[in-house]
């Protein structure tokens, strides 16, 4: 479902602020597959998801999902493919809408813009059902703007507009990270639903090593832009947080980056 062959993004070229963010990056997604990505600062991480999503071009390589290469495609463009979920909470919605209103914006990406009436009757009994199986009693505020929710409410409603339209592939961006711990849980666990029950192949972010291993069936360490590890199935869910600090040692990973990690 995703394709990453030989991916190169250096940044400030040729100036004392050169950095190599991504260096012959290789990675491949089977349909289904949900990888968590973790590794230090640095580590190319958000890079490669800014590679996938068109943020920026890279310099050499090729981006291809479903079998379509789209390395040369433009963001908006790649927007048809691909649904993202950012760290930021404030990212992803339009805050000054209401919630029915945003959910009716996702539901009509990708589609021709007509003079019909906003959202009928049939698609705010859907949105209702959508919201009432978050369990966080939003189906009963579906016209209160997005801007007044909680950040924990507000990435719920981002996971719902970047899964609506079913991509086929979901980046979640460490969209848990400026939650607290209860709500970082809750979205997690939402999260780890709607890619189940939609067989959505997903790329997430995390720098929570035990969140790496429970969620996924696949998980892939970054080490100065490339990946050291990667492993899946039954020997992911044997995996202990010890065994993944020493994997980030051996490559010579530096102590604030493990306390981070860990």
């Amino acid at each position: 479902m995703l394709e990453l062959k030989n991916i190169c993004k250096t940044f400030n070229a040729g100036t004392v602020n050169e950095k190599v963010a991504l260096n012959g990056l290789n990675l491949t997604l089977e349909d289904g597959d949900f990888v968590t990505v973790i590794g230090g600062n640095g580590a190319g991480k958000s890079t490669m998801l800014n590679a996938v999503a068109g943020v920026w071009p890279i310099d050499m390589g090729r981006i291809l999902i479903d079998g379509k290469d789209i390395t040369r495609l433009p963001e908006h463009k790649r927007a048809q493919y691909i649904g993202r979920v950012f760290q930021d909470p404030m990212m992803g919605t339009a805050a000054t809408l209401g919630i029915d209103e945003n959910l009716a914006l996702a539901a009509r990406r990708g589609k021709t813009r007509t003079l019909r009436s906003g959202i009928t009757h049939k698609e705010r009994e859907e949105y209702r059902e959508m919201l009432k199986s978050l369990d966080l009693g939003l189906e009963n505020r579906m016209t209160s703007k997005v801007g007044l929710l909680s950040g924990g409410q507000r990435q719920a409603i981002t996971l719902l507009m970047a899964t609506l339209k079913k991509p086929k592939l979901l980046l979640l961006d460490e969209h848990t990270a400026a939650l607290d711990p209860k709500t970082a849980a809750k979205v997690l666990e939402l999260s780890d639903r709607i890619v189940h029950e939609n067989h959505l192949t997903t790329l997430m972010i995390t720098h929570n090593m035990r969140d790496a291993i429970r969620y996924g069936n696949r998980l892939v360490m970054m080490y100065e832009g490339r990946i050291i590890y990667d492993v899946r199935g039954e020997e992911k869910a044997a995996l202990q947080v010890s065994d993944l600090l020493a994997r980030f040692e051996q490559v010579g990973g530096d102590a604030n980056d493990r306390m981070l990690l860990s």
